[in-house]
């Protein structure tokens, strides 16, 4: 398994917005998709304002095609045209898991 990190740093004030909307309308479709949810967090110490998503993968050709359907899914297309213009940055990583460690059980399904 892989994990991608998904960093957005949001316009300030808009945290609020941003995660009801991504709640209402963003996190189910993305689950039925791309699977494999670990989670939505917050900063709280450090740089303001960001959101992390984290998401497992079987593999990078696994996300390639994941990421692609969820690209063409319409719906999606909707619900980032509701979003556009509150995130100021974005910053993506694949991280590789150490040897010892094992994800979550509600991660494996």
């Amino acid at each position: 398994m892989l994990i991608e990190q998904r960093t957005y740093t949001l316009e300030p004030g808009k945290m609020r917005q941003y995660l009801a909307t991504y709640e209402k309308e963003g996190l189910e479709i993305q689950k039925r998709i791309l699977g494999h949810w670990l989670g939505c967090m917050v900063t709280e110490i450090g740089p303001l304002n960001q959101v992390i998503h984290l998401w497992g993968f079987n593999s990078f050709e696994d996300r390639l095609a994941r990421r692609a359907r969820l690209t063409a899914d319409p719906t999606w297309q909707s619900y980032l045209a509701k979003v556009a213009g509150l995130a100021v940055h974005q910053e993506n990583r694949i991280l590789l898991p150490a040897a010892f460690w094992s994800p979550p059980a509600a991660a494996q399904a």
